[in-house]
């Protein structure tokens, strides 16, 4: 309860899906359009605005305090239209001062004029799609900039006015060394950037990489792997601090959008293939651009998945979600939330400790940077186990 009794307001992220982009990379499966047709976006803008201002009618007693546009590429599609549907997220929702406003950018299209409007307007947080510093790899990929546009973009942000830039890196890219990997890390600590993700590429299936991934000199998952501890302890010695299996922040500058994913937490995604997790379900926008507009336009179905999440599912969750960040799971909060008994887990967790793979204290768990490597097998045994267990109270 807040001051004098006054209920305070749930806290609520909005995600934003901008389908639009100049080209589409080689290993991309994101729902975007390569079509650069002004009226189309003109409807999808229209469309999202409709759509938030419908949602904010249903949904008192919120706060947002993340927004974040992502895509696609939000910097292709615009200052203009990213203003006008951050202005309609304004008029329907009560927006906290403090909000993390981000929206996601590649080098080519981050012009001076961009900046200094989405600055002006209450952006606050660059999302830069750099994903290498070697331009054959770059093209090689489908990546429609090269590394000299990247730090000009870096530039240009700083003269903007942001003070707080995340960089989005790839590794295990069609024929990138351990040492070229590390050269691509090095360089961009030089752009001074407050946060890092770092993904390892996956090949994905219905993607032009996918189509000719036994050709194109991929990197093994030893050398993948290799990679990825090298990039934990390049980053380490820098004061990037890792808070999630693949992203890095200086203290105080980790996505807070992104910890909304990871921890539980509620938010609203609009736009086609957008998800959601809101009260209590969660629910997925259609994959078409058109059929998204026409429903909104004409009163019609945008769902495609809506599902009720049962206790024992968040239980899943919990353990999925939480041990991709360095906080972990913690024996008490989990017992209480989930009336299932956290002893089972914590003896399978002491397994993995003893061979380097987690650490535990005062019953709070987290992986390593080994056990990392290793999560899809540790959360199968986990989820398993957790499967099996007969709930609290049952057992009182």
């Amino acid at each position: 309860m807040g001051i004098f009794g006054r209920k305070e307001k749930t806290p609520l992220g909005i995600y934003i899906h901008v389908p639009f982009c100049r080209s589409k990379c080689q290993y991309c499966d994101f729902y975007s359009l390569t079509d650069k047709d002004d009226r189309l976006m003109e409807d999808y803008m229209d469309a999202v605005c409709e759509h938030i201002k419908e949602a904010g009618q249903r949904s008192p007693g919120y706060l947002v305090d993340t927004v974040y546009f992502g895509g696609g590429t939000p910097s292709f599609f615009g200052a203009d239209g990213m203003a006008a549907i951050l202005t309609a997220i304004r008029r329907s929702f009560e927006v906290s001062g403090s909000a993390e406003i981000t929206f996601e950018a590649n080098p080519d299209s981050v012009s001076t004029r961009l900046l200094r409007r989405l600055r002006s307007e209450g952006f606050n947080r660059v999302s830069l799609g750099i994903q290498c510093d070697d331009d054959r790899i770059l093209k090689q990929i489908g990546r429609p900039h090269n590394y000299e546009q990247a730090v000009q973009a870096v530039k240009n942000i700083r003269s903007a006015g942001f003070k707080n830039l995340s960089v989005d890196l790839i590794y295990g890219l069609p024929g990138q060394t351990l040492e070229g990997w590390q050269k691509t890390l090095r360089n961009v600590m030089e752009l001074r950037p407050e946060h890092i993700s770092c993904y390892g590429l996956k090949v994905e299936e219905g993607t032009p990489l996918y189509e000719c991934r036994d050709y194109s000199n991929l990197p093994d998952d030893d050398m993948q792997a290799d990679m990825y501890l090298s990039t934990v302890e390049i980053l380490r010695s820098k004061g990037f601090r890792q808070y999630e299996i693949s992203n890095f922040a200086r203290r105080g500058y980790e996505s807070r959008h992104n910890m909304k994913y990871w921890t539980g937490g509620e938010y609203l995604g609009f736009g086609p293939d957008a998800s959601s997790d809101f009260a209590g379900k969660r629910f997925k926008i259609i994959r078409d651009l058109h059929g998204y507009i026409d429903g909104i336009q004409n009163k019609g179905a945008v769902l495609d998945e809506v599902e009720e999440i049962s206790d024992r599912e968040r239980a899943g969750e919990y353990l999925m979600m939480r041990l991709r960040t360095v906080q972990g799971i913690d024996r008490e909060e989990y017992e209480k939330r989930f009336l299932l008994p956290f002893k089972p887990l914590e003896e399978a967790l002491e397994q993995y400790r003893q061979r380097g793979h987690a650490l535990g204290a005062e019953g709070r768990w987290r992986l390593t940077a080994e056990g990392f490597l290793l999560s899809n097998t540790i959360l199968t045994e986990l989820l398993l186990i957790q499967e099996n267990s007969e709930p609290l109270a049952k057992r009182r």
